[in-house]
C-alpha cells in the first residue's frame, strides 16, 4: 500500500493531462484494499481509478484517488465447454484477453486492445464489433466504499445496458472492484457481423480465436494512435442508438448513413464516427486539442492540451451533429 499527496495523475490518465490529486493510495491486493476501507473514511470525493483510459481531468482533483493495481488470473470453474475465469481488477483488459485467447478459450476475442483494466470493463460495459463484456460476465465482485463490506453482483443484479452498468447507476461512486469473474468457452460460436472484421478475418485464414483478435488489433492499430504518441481516450463518445422510423428518416436525406440493427428492428445504433465526420470534424485542430485524422470518434491531446480544452471541443462537435442531424451525442468518457 502506497500513498501519496499532491500528486500528478500524468501518467493515471491516457489523455497524459497533468492533474494532480489531494490523496491518492495505491493497493497491491484485495484485503489490504478492504482493510483500508473499514479503517478509514474516504469522504464524498473519492474517486476509483483503474488505466484512466475514460477520464477527462478538467482541473485538479480535490479528493481522494483509490487505485487498486492487483494482478492474476485464475480458472475457478468448469464445466462442460464453459470455463469461469476471474481476472483481478488492476490486470491490462488487452492482456486478458490475450490469456484467453492463448488458452483457447473464446468469448472477448472481439474486444480486443481496448485500452484500461479489467476492474472497469464491467463498469463501462466495454463492447466493441458486436460483443459487449456482459455477454460474458458471471460475476463482479469488490468493496462497499463505505465501510468495506465485500459484495458479488451476478450479471442479472449489474442491469447491463449499452455502455451502463448499475455501477454507472445507483452504485455510482459506491464501490471499488476487485475482480470480475468471466463465463468463456472452449468452443466459441464467432461473432463477424462486421464487414470489416469479417473480411480481415478472411485474408488471415479464416474464423479462429488467434485471427479474429489479431484481425481486430490490427484494425484498432490502424484506427487509434497510441496514447503514448497523441493523448487519447479511444472512442470519446458513445454510438446514438435511434428509432427506425427516425433512422429512416435520416436515409432518406442521406442515404449512404451506416446503421446497425437492434432490439428486432425497432432501434438502430449510428456510428458516432460517421456524424462527427460528415460535420467537417474528422483531422481538425483546436487549440492543442484536435480529432485524429483516421478515425473522428477519437479526440486527441496534440501536446500541451488542457482537459477543459479538450472538454471545450467535444462541446463544439456535440452542438454541430445537433444541428446537423437532431441527435445529440452522449460522452463515453467521464469529465471530472
Amino acid at each position: 500500500m502506497q500513498h501519496f499527496s499532491n500528486y500528478s495523475l500524468k501518467k493515471h490518465n491516457t489523455f497524459g493531462l497533468d492533474a494532480k490529486v489531494k490523496d491518492f493510495w495505491a493497493f497491491d491486493n484485495p484485503d489490504e484494499l478492504g482493510g483500508w476501507l473499514q479503517e478509514n473514511q474516504p469522504g464524498k470525493q473519492v474517486l476509483v481509478i483503474g488505466g484512466g483510459s475514460n477520464l477527462l481531468f478538467t482541473k485538479d482533483f480535490d479528493g481522494t484517488i483509490l487505485s487498486p493495481e492487483f494482478k492474476g488470473i485464475e480458472i475457478t470453474a468448469e464445466k462442460g465447454d464453459d470455463v469461469w475465469v476471474r481476472f483481478a481488477a488492476g490486470e491490462e483488459w488487452d492482456h486478458c484477453v490475450e490469456w484467453a485467447v492463448e488458452h483457447g478459450l473464446g468469448g472477448i476475442e472481439n474486444l480486443s486492445y481496448i485500452p484500461g483494466h479489467a476492474g472497469a470493463a464491467p463498469v463501462q460495459n466495454i463492447g466493441a464489433y458486436g460483443v459487449e463484456v456482459a455477454d460474458v460476465v458471471a460475476f463482479v465482485e469488490g468493496f462497499m466504499l463505505a465501510d468495506g463490506t465485500p459484495f458479488r453482483k451476478t450479471s442479472d443484479e449489474c442491469d447491463f445496458d449499452y455502455r451502463y452498468s448499475i455501477f454507472k447507476g445507483s452504485l455510482k461512486n459506491k464501490v471499488v472492484v476487485t475482480g470480475v469473474v468471466l463465463r468463456l468457452s472452449k468452443n466459441p460460436k464467432f461473432l463477424l457481423d462486421y464487414d470489416t472484421v469479417k473480411d480481415r478475418v478472411g485474408s488471415l485464414g479464416g474464423s479462429s480465436l488467434v485471427n479474429i483478435r489479431k484481425a481486430v488489433v490490427d484494425i484498432r492499430k490502424e484506427k487509434l494512435p497510441e496514447p503514448e504518441i497523441l493523448g487519447n481516450a479511444g472512442s470519446f463518445f458513445k454510438n446514438p442508438v435511434v428509432a427506425a422510423t427516425f433512422y429512416q428518416q435520416m436515409q432518406a436525406k442521406w442515404p449512404e448513413i451506416p446503421g446497425y440493427t437492434l432490439d428486432e428492428g425497432k432501434k438502430i445504433k449510428i456510428p458516432a464516427g460517421w456524424l462527427i465526420e460528415k460535420t467537417g470534424w474528422k483531422g481538425r485542430e483546436y487549440g492543442n486539442a484536435g480529432v485524429h485524422k483516421n478515425q473522428a470518434l477519437v479526440l486527441i491531446n496534440r501536446g500541451g492540451a488542457t482537459g477543459s480544452e479538450i472538454a471545450d471541443l467535444a462541446r463544439a462537435i456535440q452542438d454541430d451533429v445537433l444541428a446537423k442531424f437532431n441527435i445529440e451525442l452522449q460522452p463515453e468518457v467521464n469529465f471530472l
